[in-house]
């Protein structure tokens, strides 16, 4: 990589063209710890505020009404936000805690103005509960039913995804006394407005408040095109940025900046605990930022055996604290041996993780962005410290996709497609310090008469494109999610639509949730599913004797032996033989089947896929959905179908109930 980066010099201060941002430090460590703290409490309560206001709009769907209110409201905070960075001198009377508490309301209101809107007569999050979604309502109802970290699905394991953002999230929904799927969205929203909020503080440490203003707000603008459907991904990828221009200084600098650094571990540890990835991602970064800073200072004399030793004393208490903070939530997996145990969550290659990500190429206000971010960071770099951080970020990206292609050979991705939003972010704000810089030349070298007209015309194209981005998200990027959110089924068998259709097998989820607590008498967490509609498992904190997907399987789970387990069951020929083979089983059996019950003749025409057992001879089957990893093939998963002959169920042992489409059975 140090072949690749211009690589800027070590010695003297950073030159600059851009006045605003020449000075290393702008904003004091007990500063910017109050900041982060009040700044997120502010966002997380005015988020929630107007979020409570919006749900009382109540307007029908089909309407274009709630995008337009958003396309119009967050459309005037852009305006205030642009004038407010364009003309400083007006607001120079005005207390500078009375700004940075507009700032923050500003920022807030963007946010949830833009994405509030849209979702107002919904209960669901973009995405609904659909595909990934499923999982996430499914892990935050599992953290909301109680405090202990647990796996989402599987009963007596240690979790595997980090449980950071959803655990936190189930005391957001113990706290208003709502469900866990139920709490999800504004949960989600709450914690997309403190993520600009906080991005706006970290940006402050090195950049002009004004400048700062911008760049947060251009962070946001690259979240609402691709990185809010993980919200609990997005803080990590919005603040990388600014955490990766504070760990090229602090890893540069003679004398050791020790507060400095351990804000860079509390980041990467909160990164472990969060989005796995991006810790990932995180250590990779600032070990290269190290051995690029490294080779320059050898290459400026230093010696060798010095270099090394500062330069592994700066890591140190990065790793130290990191390490801490991830063990609060990996050390149950790691104690039960998870290390020996291979997942298969790698195993995706969408098409554009095929491809090499190229944002600056969009022909689009957003891709105009971001070439003018990568024109910056070329000519920058040598000479300006922000910029030499974020070109190694987006090296860096573009060098994960070449490990990711490298560990095909393993029969892994490294899940390369996942970054894409921080280099969209690190593209995005570096467009805006660009374009500020450019404005700031043009002021100074020009007549002094035209530095007005200057200011002005670049605040309305600033201004335009801003809107552009944010109406190009609401009315496209977003438009799928948003469909989703509208059209699938709440609990209760209807939609937010309330509409209900009895040929979808959603339209019977608050039969089947009765249903399972009359037959067995026992609170949703007592029991263990085997069940064939996995959405039930987003609503209510039942355990799952198996994961839908193997990708989302826990590997302390087992999720090969016990698919093989369940084709066993269905190979039992007698109530007896099922009781036996459940007793005898290796995992906790379920007490619980939520089964689709067919007739003979339509058994035969739903047999598909080659590992799908045949249907028994009976009059009746029941029918079980399993998935099997079908990486690199695209989509990665293969459907199945196990089914069980409906006799071995007729015993005392077990009661059962038809819903829907559905047979429900439950050990007595």
């Amino acid at each position: 990589m140090a072949g690749i980066l211009p690589l800027p010099t070590l010695t003297g201060p950073d030159r600059t063209d851009e006045p605003d941002h020449e000075s290393p430090t702008r904003l004091s460590l007990r500063h910017t710890v109050i900041e982060l703290l009040l700044g997120s409490v502010f966002a997380a309560v005015l988020g929630l505020a107007l979020q409570s206001a919006i749900t009382r709009i109540g307007i029908g769907e089909p309407s274009y009404a709630p995008e337009a209110l958003a396309a119009v409201g967050s459309a005037l905070v852009l305006t205030l936000l642009f004038l407010l960075a364009a003309f400083e001198q007006p607001h120079h009377r005005v207390p500078r805690t009375l700004r940075l508490v507009g700032t923050w309301m500003a920022l807030t209101a963007f946010s949830t103005l833009a994405l509030a809107l849209p979702l107002q007569s919904t209960r669901f999050y973009f995405g609904g509960s659909e595909a990934d979604n499923a999982f996430r309502m499914q892990y935050m109802t599992r953290m909301a039913s109680s405090p202990a970290l647990a796996d989402m699905n599987y009963a007596d394991i240690a979790p595997y995804y980090p449980s950071g953002w959803f655990w936190l999230g189930g005391r957001f929904a113990d706290l208003i006394g709502w469900e866990g799927w139920a709490a999800y969205k504004p949960y989600a929203l709450a914690w997309i407005a403190v993520t600009g909020v906080v991005a706006f503080t970290l940006w402050s440490v090195v950049l002009r408040r004004r400048i700062a203003v911008l760049v947060a707000l251009a962070t946001s603008l690259a979240g609402m095109l691709h990185g809010i459907m993980e919200p609990y991904a997005w803080p990590s990828a919005a603040w990388l940025p600014p955490v990766a221009v504070l760990a090229w200084r602090a890893l540069r600098r003679e004398q050791a900046a020790p507060r400095t650094l351990l804000g860079i571990g509390c980041f990467v540890g909160f990164a472990s605990i969060t989005y796995t990835l991006h810790f990932g991602f995180s250590v990779l970064l600032i070990v290269t930022m190290a051995v690029l800073i490294g080779i320059l200072r050898v290459r400026e004399g230093s010696s060798v055996g010095s270099t090394i030793k500062r330069l592994l004393l700066r890591l140190l208490p990065i790793g130290v604290l990191s390490g801490a903070i991830s063990l609060i939530v990996w050390l149950p997996f790691l104690l039960s041996g998870g290390l020996f145990h291979r997942s298969a969550a790698q195993h995706y290659l969408p098409e554009n993780s095929a491809f090499l990500p190229l944002p600056m190429t969009e022909a689009n206000a957003f891709g105009v962005l971001c070439l003018a971010g990568l024109v910056w960071l070329l000519l920058r770099c040598r000479s300006n410290h922000i910029a030499a951080a974020l070109l190694t970020v987006v090296v860096s990206v573009y060098c994960w996709f070449a490990l990711s292609t490298l560990a095909l050979i393993a029969e892994t991705t490294l899940l390369a497609f996942r970054l894409n939003v921080i280099l969209d972010v690190v593209l995005a704000t570096s467009g805006v310090l660009g374009l500020w810089g450019l404005i700031g030349y043009l002021r100074r070298t020009l007549d002094t008469r035209h530095a007005f007209r200057i200011t002005g015309v670049a605040c309305t194209l600033g201004l335009l494109g801003a809107i552009t981005i944010t109406q190009s998200a609401i009315g496209d990027s977003l438009k799928t999610p948003l469909t989703n959110a509208y059209e699938d089924y709440y609990p209760t068998g209807t939609n937010a639509k309330g509409r209900q259709d009895p040929s979808a097998p959603n339209a019977h989820l608050d039969e089947l949730i009765t249903t399972i607590g009359t037959l067995t008498g026992r609170k949703p967490q007592e029991n263990i599913l085997l069940t064939t509609n996995y959405t039930v498992l987003s609503f209510k904190p039942y355990w799952s004797f198996q994961q839908e997907t193997p990708h989302y399987a826990n590997p302390l789970a087992h999720y090969r032996q016990r698919a093989a387990t369940i084709r066993k069951w269905a190979e039992a020929d007698s109530s007896r033989e099922l009781l036996r083979r459940l007793d005898r089983s290796e995992f906790p059996p379920p007490n619980v089947f939520v089964l689709r019950h067919e007739r003979k003749q339509e058994s035969r025409d739903t047999t598909s896929g080659s590992e799908s057992s045949k249907p028994p001879l009976g009059e009746d089957t029941l029918a079980l959905t399993l998935n099997a990893d079908a990486f690199p093939q695209q989509p990665n998963v293969r459907n199945y179908t196990v089914y069980f002959d409906a006799e071995v169920f007729d015993s005392p042992a077990f009661v059962q109930r038809e819903v829907g489409p559905y047979t429900v059975i439950a050990l007595r």
